[in-house]
């Protein structure tokens, strides 16, 4: 699975698409936020529609650093969301 880093705020998270699939699976995709390992592991979660027909990693790799920005100040704390185990 493709994976891309940005530095956010001094710190370098790790990019990658969640797998996770939805209703609106077709146009809707996850993505995950990964900064740091094992029990200092941060994750966050969320999802976009791309522009056009892309795969998740066609999307992904599409995406500017603007992009990519953005949607990490739209995303949630893991524990919020199904793609990293979440049930109500």
């Amino acid at each position: 699975m493709p994976t891309r880093s940005i530095d956010i705020d001094g710190a370098r998270w790790n990019v990658f698409p969640s797998g996770y699939t939805t209703q609106y699976d077709a146009d809707e995709f996850g993505l995950l936020f990964v900064k740091g390992t094992a029990g200092d592991r941060v994750v966050r979660i969320t999802r976009y529609s791309p522009q056009g027909a892309h795969s998740r990693e066609q999307s992904l790799a599409a995406l500017t650093d603007a992009d990519v920005r953005a949607l990490f100040g739209q995303s949630q704390a893991s524990f919020t969301s199904p793609e990293a185990g979440y049930a109500p």
